[in-house]
């Protein structure tokens, strides 16, 4: 048996029950054989993939709040500390009913990868919890994430693990941890990313992972003397990641006809109405259905069926393997001309096999939406500066991030004789530089 199938066989036995992580480890490690052939002795002499699939930290605690009637409660936290060969641990919380270790190592895994892509010096890490914010007050929510951060306070710091935003952690989420670990430390440093710009945020950091995707989109299409203008998009999504990826879209030329939340999906033919979908999830915070009331053109479907519309590219900006096999053979038969992942892994292991043998350009997501961890890191570099800088600024080192992330996985992919498997070239690339980090550092 080969070193990475015995270190893919470890994983699973090791870790029973974590079916996205065994997928996340898989993923890799199968992009990277050619490299971990080549140099199989020295790897196993060095147990270098078992350092690499075992994360240097997992915490896990238990976190009690109060409710506005006064009932107790009782979630569970996470962050797993994976990798710092190339920096210090970077990663958002996720705050959501289904998170569980796998969930978060799985994510933790990809962020090491994402995070070297970028070429910013961020290691990988995740954490988050199960508690769901949906429904809860202000004062609820409050209550929840001082007590996460005076657990997770004792394990961060701006140059050990700089958490930041995920699935139902936005800005006041982050501003209620940050002020409990202000109050924790009595220090005021660049600790979380996601900040509000009154202390110590980043202009773009909200568009920057949508943005992101389109930069990279735009990237591949040029590549392939493609454009954006005049093309039909389908997102799935309505968070913070779709809407913003539906404005750069339409920017760029392209129409977007649909959105999604977790009870069903509009169909737009007319284009998305941005404005109208920000007012919806980010100021009334509510269900899709208010679209449709809003829009009499616009059709709501219960349910899923975001990628049963034609459209030339498909964008999921929702959650994990939310593309499964049948919703690939749909969009092919509809003529699809490139997938981009705007979520972690939103695509699942058969679906995105079916799209590359059938020649449809595929861009993971640990490429594809490194753009929020890369304008995070930029937060970051502002914050030890104690400088702000302008929004055009921070956009301009945004694009040319994700421009130079498309240069080299494509040129990975090239380098292995596997010119347009960006999924191997993705890996590779993020995995060169982590690997020359770590033989550097030693056995740690």
């Amino acid at each position: 048996m080969s070193y990475i199938d015995e270190i893919i066989q470890q994983v699973i036995e090791k870790n029973p029950d974590e079916p996205e992580f065994h997928q996340a480890v898989r993923e890799v490690l199968d992009s990277i054989r050619v490299i971990v052939d080549a140099n199989e002795e020295q790897f196993r002499r060095d147990a270098l993939l078992e350092r690499l699939v075992n994360p240097e930290r997992q915490i896990k605690f238990r976190v009690p709040w109060i409710d506005d009637q006064g009932n107790a409660h009782v979630n569970t936290g996470y962050r797993v500390q994976f990798n710092s060969a190339i920096g210090p641990y970077k990663g958002g919380l996720r705050l959501h009913p289904s998170v569980n270790i796998g969930i978060i190592k799985f994510l933790g895994f990809e962020q090491i990868f994402k995070n070297s892509l970028t070429g910013l010096p961020i290691g990988g890490g995740k954490g988050g919890s199960d508690f769901d914010p949906k429904g809860k007050s202000d004062r609820e929510i409050m209550s929840f994430c001082q007590s996460f951060m005076s657990e997770l306070f004792k394990y961060i710091g701006a140059d050990t693990d700089v958490p930041a935003g995920d699935i139902g952690t936005g800005a006041r989420e982050i501003g209620y941890m940050f002020g409990q670990y202000k109050r924790l430390r009595g220090v005021f440093e660049g600790v979380l990313t996601g900040k509000g710009l009154a202390y110590g945020g980043s202009l773009a950091r909200t568009e920057a992972t949508g943005y992101g995707l389109l930069y990279i989109t735009d990237a591949l299409l040029r590549d392939h003397n493609m454009s954006m203008q005049g093309k039909v998009a389908a997102v799935s999504g309505a968070g913070n990641v779709a809407i913003y990826a539906i404005q750069k879209a339409q920017q760029l030329g392209a129409k977007v006809v649909t959105c999604s939340d977790s009870t069903g999906w509009i169909y737009d033919p007319d284009g998305i109405d941005v404005a109208l979908l920000k007012d919806i999830k980010e100021v009334r915070r509510a269900r899709l259905t208010a679209y449709k009331e809003a829009r009499p053109n616009a059709e709501y479907h219960e349910g899923k069926g975001v990628w049963s519309v034609k459209c030339d590219l498909a964008l999921p900006c929702a959650t994990q393997n939310e593309l499964t096999l049948d919703d690939a053979k749909q969009l092919v038969a509809n003529g699809v001309i490139a997938v981009c992942e705007g979520a972690n892994m939103p695509t699942t292991e058969d679906a995105t096999k079916f799209i590359q043998e059938k020649g449809i350009l595929f861009i993971p997501g640990k490429a594809s939406n490194c753009g929020g961890v890369a304008t995070s890191a930029l937060e970051m570099s502002q914050n030890s500066e104690r400088l702000s800088w302008s929004f055009e600024e921070v956009d301009a080192k945004l694009k040319g991030i994700m421009e130079n992330v498309y240069k080299n996985i494509s040129a990975a992919a090239k380098k292995y004789g596997m010119e347009g498997n960006y999924v191997a070239g993705a890996n590779i690339a993020g995995f060169e530089k982590v690997l020359s980090a770590m033989n550097a550092q030693g056995i740690v």
